[in-house]
């Protein structure tokens, strides 16, 4: 089963598999993709609500990878419900790629290439230099902001 993100209806995706999205996808559509996705529903694509613990378990594999700040709540569940339905999501969110990798759920890109590793990122206070493991509001240390910094 396929599970499509809005990019997937934004670009037009199509595939001869069984579909199927999040009720929240909706909410982001507008104009000519919003139709596609009604349209869709009313062809028997699937809506799914992941549940609440599947919702954590992915919040922790964000929260692990450093791409927790970067995916909104409809990211969160569209990538819980890949993982429920043992799907693949199809987007082109790289977070949305990177923790998707982490819990080996599959992926299918669209317009754009997709990961090509899977990445841990680190946080590094922009005043002091200090780099975290994991993110924090201040650094710890001076109280400056902490930005999102590639670990390679």
């Amino acid at each position: 089963m396929y599970v499509l993100d809005s990019s997937a209806f934004i670009n037009e995706y199509h595939t001869d598999e069984r579909i199927a999205t999040i009720p929240l996808v909706r909410e982001e559509l507008e104009d000519e993709s919003a139709y596609r996705f009604d349209a869709m529903e009313g062809s028997g694509m699937h809506l799914h609500i992941p549940d609440a613990e599947t919702v954590e378990r992915i919040e922790r594999a964000a929260r692990e990878t450093g791409d927790f700040e970067e995916l909104s709540r409809t990211d969160i569940r569209l990538v819980a419900a890949a993982f429920e339905l043992d799907g693949t999501i199809v987007t082109d969110d790289y977070a949305m790629q990177n923790v998707a990798d982490k819990l080996e759920v599959s992926v299918d890109v669209i317009a754009q290439d997709g990961i090509t590793e899977q990445r841990e990122w680190t946080f590094q206070c922009q005043g002091c230099g200090r780099e975290f493991d994991d993110n924090h509001d201040r650094c710890p240390i001076c109280g400056s902001e902490l930005s999102r910094k590639n670990p390679a």
